[in-house]
């Protein structure tokens, strides 16, 4: 069923649409990208990326990535989120891939609930020059606006197969794991893997799940 979803929230101001993917894993990075697409953009199978299938996601990437003014994708690693909580990278890779944009937005569009000012962090390398700018810059935060406005769709398609794309690359070095298949989420196939061979670089240590507590206090 195609998706209604709306181009824009302010008439005549460049925005975009940021999401994340990757904030619930035991492992690997949380990905973030932001999109800025052309006001009459349309797709049947543009929606939030969690409700498409990933032939549909990767047919979309694409078309995403020629059709959109400008698009970026960064990602925080499971290292700084330790550091920093899950929270606080996730909006830090949103701000890193809106830094990234060859065209300046004017509003952002911000899947979720929170969302936070531009500032420095010094675990994730975002640049000090652009605060005055970027603290200035207006921003909405959208309960589901990945299934309401299609910039954040569109970032959500590309945090999701990046972060998919990366997971099964590392997955090559740690086979036991599963990730090509459970993306570094708690399945059980997981934490089973967990609780045999241990954590791997890759793994977030500050998350707590029930059946490894065992394994890692």
């Amino acid at each position: 069923m195609e998706a209604h979803l709306l181009n824009y929230l302010n008439e005549n101001v460049i925005e975009a649409g940021c999401d994340e993917a990757g904030r619930g894993p035991l492992a690997g990075p949380v990905f973030a990208a932001a999109v800025i697409l052309p006001r009459d953009f349309h797709h049947p199978l543009l929606n939030d990326s969690k409700k498409m299938t990933e032939k549909a996601r990767d047919i979309l990437r694409p078309v995403i990535e020629s059709e959109a003014i400008a698009w970026a994708v960064a990602s925080v690693s499971a290292e700084d989120i330790d550091r920093i909580n899950i929270l606080n990278a996730s909006i830090a890779g949103m701000w890193l891939a809106v830094d990234s944009l060859e065209t300046r937005p004017e509003y952002l569009l911000i899947d979720g609930n929170r969302f936070r000012p531009y500032r420095t962090t010094g675990d994730t390398h975002i640049p000090a020059d652009r605060i005055p700018e970027y603290n200035r810059l207006p921003f909405s935060c959208i309960v589901k606006g990945d299934g309401k406005f299609a910039p954040i769709a569109a970032a959500s398609v590309l945090a999701k197969t990046y972060r998919d794309e990366y997971m099964k690359m590392i997955a090559k070095d740690y086979p036991d794991y599963g990730w090509d298949r459970n993306m570094g989420y708690p399945t059980k196939e997981h934490i089973d893997a967990v609780k045999r061979l241990g954590m791997t670089p890759h793994h977030r240590k500050s998350f707590h799940v029930k059946e490894l507590e065992a394994t890692l206090f």
